[in-house]
């Protein structure tokens, strides 16, 4: 496939986003279809309503991102400069279930931890509003098939609903080619692999985990956690616990209530 002139990205997710905006800047004309109902993926946000009225404001998939490459580093540092992104400069540790004490202050506080402005979600959703980049929520791919006779992908939802046709197809998870999809909607997944192996055996590579998330609000503050947040050890069950008020560029809560995650 030589210099596409319009690709489906199928999730917008942080990694179907990034992609989308690095095709449109290329020149490429982009579509991502998102099964729900915004951009996110695993850095959603999500917002309840107090019967107060006040509106109260959860990342509940990726607490925060650590960045490892240089290539990656300048992607962020254009993100921060747009003020998308801030480094989250709090105290973090991790917390032993055997003792339960606190430990690993320097450990866990020397690794920059960035977060998405106001929310988590917000750099999926700046990424999918740029120029070259068509999106369609609440749209899922039902069915994507190989048109031979003109070297186009079509892509079909999951009422029959024609989606158009792509020079290229590029999938941000493993669903659209994993049994799981027809656990969670009845019907087959998208994309027949079986006829390459080797894909096949490379779907089946890339792993696979689920994200519970409970989401708690505390009328006081948690003046007992030396923490604003902190990894679990000796847990099979927990990983991460944190508290979401405490990001920069989070909306202003009374002094005495605390979002945590």
């Amino acid at each position: 496939m030589a210099n596409p002139s319009r690709v489906a990205v199928i999730g917008s997710g942080i990694s179907g986003a990034v992609c989308a905006s690095l095709l449109a800047g290329k020149g490429v004309s982009v579509t991502v279809f998102e099964s729900g109902r915004g951009a996110g993926g695993r850095m959603s946000q999500r917002r309840e309503t107090m019967e107060d009225g006040k509106e109260l404001f959860f990342d509940h998939g990726a607490p925060y991102f650590t960045v490892n490459h240089h290539e990656v580093m300048s992607l962020v540092g254009s993100w921060e400069a747009q003020g998308l992104v801030a480094e989250w400069k709090e105290i973090f540790g991790s917390f032993d279930r055997n003792t339960g004490k606190f430990l690993d202050f320097e450990k866990e506080g020397l690794t920059k931890k960035y977060v998405g402005v106001p929310g988590m979600n917000s750099i999926c959703k700046a990424l999918c509003r740029e120029p070259g980049v068509e999106t369609k929520f609440g749209v899922t791919v039902g069915k994507i098939n190989w048109l031979q006779d003109r070297s186009l992908w079509s892509l079909t939802g999951l009422d029959r609903e024609d989606l158009g046709q792509f020079d290229g197809v590029v999938a941000s998870d493993k669903n659209i080619t994993s049994p799981r999809f027809t656990g969670v909607t009845g019907r087959p997944q998208p994309l027949d692999i079986s006829s390459s192996p080797e894909l096949a055996v490379m779907s089946q590579d890339i792993p696979v985990r689920s994200c519970f998330v409970l989401m708690l609000v505390f009328r006081e503050p948690l003046l007992s956690i030396p923490v604003k947040g902190f990894s679990f050890k000796n847990s099979e069950v927990l990983s991460w616990a944190f508290c979401d008020s405490s990001k920069p560029g989070r909306p202003c809560l009374s002094p005495d209530s605390r979002v945590c995650s």
